[in-house]
Order: C-alpha cells, then sequence, then structure tokens
C-alpha cells in the first residue's frame, strides 16, 4: 500500500502550538477547560494541547481520557466526576477526524454531564466524512477519496509524523 506523507514531526509541533493559541484565544474569558482526548491517538495530541496550553495561558486547564469501543461504542461510560464538567466548556480532542463516527460517539457520554459547551479539535481533519462533524479547530484539512484512510504516527507521546494510505 502506498505511503503519502501529509505532515512531518515539525509541522505537527507548529500545528498543535496554533490549535492551542486558537484554543485559548476562543476561550478566554474562561477561567478553566476541560480537555478529553479519545485514547489511543487523540489522547496523545490532546496531552501534547494541553500541556501548550499550560504554558502560554492562564487557563486552568484539567485533562480526561475517554476510551471508545469502536466495535461497540454505545457501551463505553467515562468515569468523570460530573462536577468535573458541569457548566463547563470542555474541548474534545482526537487525533484524525476520518468518517467522523468516533467523534460522534465520543460526544455521547459527554452529554450524560451538563457542559456549558462541547468544542472539538483534531489534528487532520478528512473533507469527506460519513457522520455529521465539524471539528471547530483543525491542524490540517485534506481532501482524500472515500477509500483513502489517514494515519497519525507516534512514538510514546511525540507525535512523528500523518500518512495517507
Amino acid at each position: 500500500m502506498t505511503k503519502v506523507a501529509i505532515l512531518t514531526a515539525t509541522q505537527i509541533e507548529l500545528k498543535l502550538k496554533r490549535m492551542a493559541y486558537e484554543i485559548w484565544e476562543h476561550n478566554s474569558e474562561e477561567k478553566e477547560i476541560i480537555i478529553v482526548g479519545i485514547e489511543d491517538g487523540g489522547a496523545v495530541v490532546a496531552r501534547n494541547i494541553a500541556g501548550i496550553l499550560k504554558k502560554v495561558s492562564n487557563l486552568k486547564v484539567k485533562f480526561f481520557g475517554l476510551s471508545i469501543n469502536k466495535k461497540a461504542p454505545l457501551t463505553e461510560a467515562i468515569s468523570i466526576d460530573a462536577g468535573q464538567l458541569n457548566d463547563k466548556v470542555v474541548v474534545l480532542i482526537d487525533d484524525v477526524a476520518n468518517s467522523g463516527k468516533t467523534l460522534l460517539y465520543a460526544i455521547k457520554p459527554l452529554l450524560d454531564y451538563t457542559p456549558r459547551t462541547i468544542q472539538i479539535a483534531v489534528l487532520v481533519d478528512r473533507k469527506h466524512k460519513n457522520f455529521p462533524v465539524n471539528p471547530d479547530y483543525i491542524g490540517h484539512s485534506v481532501s482524500t477519496t472515500l477509500q483513502d484512510h489517514i494515519i497519525v504516527t507516534f512514538e510514546g507521546e511525540m507525535i512523528t509524523g500523518a500518512h495517507l494510505e
């Protein structure tokens, strides 16, 4: 299978910084922001963005990971104290919005609490999604065919690249 490079590690680092600044700018009146990263890759992206926000902003930043069982997505429950999300700004983060399905299912358990708003951030957004999910913050947008798949690669907490397969 042919791989087409989309982003290098250096480009990703710059995009994460820009996304963090956009999140801060959009939420500058807030005292606290909740970052929820979809495990596995989205959580790495989310922790990177949360780290940048803590360095550059005056926001109190809390991070939570969210696991989604892609074979049975409605069976997952999240273990977050309800008070942590009630009337808070929540930014849901994933590495890639391929079909939009994972993000859509990730929103559902968050709605069991009463966040003031849920915003979505993705490192790479695929233009042709099957589900109605439109991220608020996008690192890089790619127009693809329906057969293409976007892969983000990691080494621990470091995001090493993104490519199209």
